[in-house]
């Protein structure tokens, strides 16, 4: 028997929904357990739970991840109308991502898994593409209302000492939405100068994208804060490292990143980041192949799976059929997490694991061993299409040979 790796300080543990739920399980007991004296302090951020304490577990492993800094989370639910019904909840709960990310004030950090054989469908692209999505607010922290009917909408805002500023949002004819999202100057702060360090940290060059030229006042503050710190705290020290960082409109972006090679940092509000990110993820390979890390200027750490919880999979679990559902995100969000703790800890044996978890990962792949969305685009002559659970247990296997050599 292997002598179990010790760990010394706890990760925080975020468990999820659906399908990366079963495969959280698997991971565990597959691929960690059995290496690793796992220590782990554990909240169920399943949506029946969250709804039963009225999503305060949320809010409590946030504020756990304040205390042993590091964190790995299961994708999880955000529910919609349909949610609602189908787990006959209280109300329609927020995002625990961004109730995390509100409560650390990160920034995320998304960057493609590079795997021979999976090749980019934007064929000029050769580095990968990191996403740095604002963590804190906007549609994230949206107050939302249905108009009824003909009557005028403002934006009220009351000072300290009692007086208003209103601005007129819409004079209503009938029937309608409205929306009202915020954010603060110190998180866009945070965001500018976690970017910064993160690209002085990889040497990449950053962009920044938004739209200030129709959001006059909401996207030009981000503008003008990114360049007002760039301006007195980073100028010199990107010069220094030979990257650059500028502004463009988030259209521009979109068309320089197709026709780019990739290798640097596309900086993006909260929203653009969620959507980029995807898309980012989807053209280098499958969404289950990109890690995501969310980076608090005080030093705190939450690695997750970029994706959803892959809900239709989990129907056909659930029916006793099998899947072949991809764990490589999932698996990674793990590997980072114990990188870090191990980094924190003074632990190599810790951060040699992780390395050892990642490599055996990448080379069952490039071996020809996958998951069925892998298999569908690799390049690799005759895969090996192997279930949910297989998939796993191959790594395992390769992780079994690593750690013995």
């Amino acid at each position: 028997m292997m002598v179990k790796i010790k760990m010394t300080t706890p990760l925080v543990e975020m468990d999820g929904d659906e399908m990366t739920r079963v495969l959280w399980r698997m991971i565990k007991e597959e691929l960690l357990k059995p290496f690793l004296d796992l220590k782990t302090e554990y909240y169920d951020l399943g949506l029946k739970h969250r709804d039963e304490t009225n999503d305060q577990v949320t809010v409590d492993s946030a504020l756990a991840v304040k205390k042993y800094k590091v964190a790995v989370k299961c994708a999880t639910i955000t529910p919609n109308a349909a949610r609602v019904a189908e787990y006959d909840l209280k109300e329609m709960w927020k995002s625990p991502n961004g109730t995390i990310r509100a409560i650390l004030d990160g920034t995320v950090f998304r960057t493609p898994i590079i795997v021979k054989g999976i090749e980019p469908c934007v064929k000029n692209w050769k580095k990968p593409i990191t996403i740095a999505r604002h963590a804190y607010g906007d549609v994230y922290k949206g107050t939302e209302m249905k108009i009824p009917g003909a009557g005028r909408a403002e934006l009220v805002y009351t000072a300290a000492d009692g007086t208003e500023a209103r601005e007129l949002i819409h004079t209503f004819d009938g029937p309608g939405i409205v929306q009202g999202m915020h954010n603060i100057s110190a998180s866009i702060e945070s965001f500018a100068r976690s970017c910064f360090e993160y690209a002085l940290d990889v040497k990449q060059d950053l962009w920044f994208a938004a739209k200030d030229t129709i959001s006059k006042k909401y996207d030009h503050t981000f503008k003008d804060i990114f360049q007002e710190i760039y301006e007195k705290e980073y100028q010199k020290k990107f010069e220094e490292a030979g990257i650059i960082y500028f502004y463009t409109l988030i259209d521009d972006a979109v068309a320089r990143v197709m026709k780019s090679e990739g290798g640097y940092i596309w900086a993006c509000k909260n929203y653009d980041g969620d959507v980029m990110s995807d898309m980012i993820s989807s053209a280098f390979g499958s969404l289950a192949m990109m890690t995501s890390v969310l980076v608090s200027p005080d030093g705190y750490y939450e690695y997750e799976a970029a994706h959803g919880t892959v809900q239709r999979h989990y129907y056909k679990y659930l029916e006793g059929q099998e899947t072949s559902t991809n764990s490589v995100a999932t698996i990674f969000a793990w590997s980072g997490a114990l990188r870090k703790r191990g980094e924190l800890d003074g632990n190599h044996e810790l951060m040699q694991f992780a390395d050892a978890l990642e490599k055996a990962t990448i080379t069952t792949i490039e071996n020809g061993s996958m998951t069925k969305d892998l298999a569908i685009i690799t390049t690799l002559e005759n895969p090996t299409v192997l279930n949910s659970e297989d998939f796993i247990k191959a790594i395992a296997g390769k992780l079994q040979e690593l750690l013995e050599e």
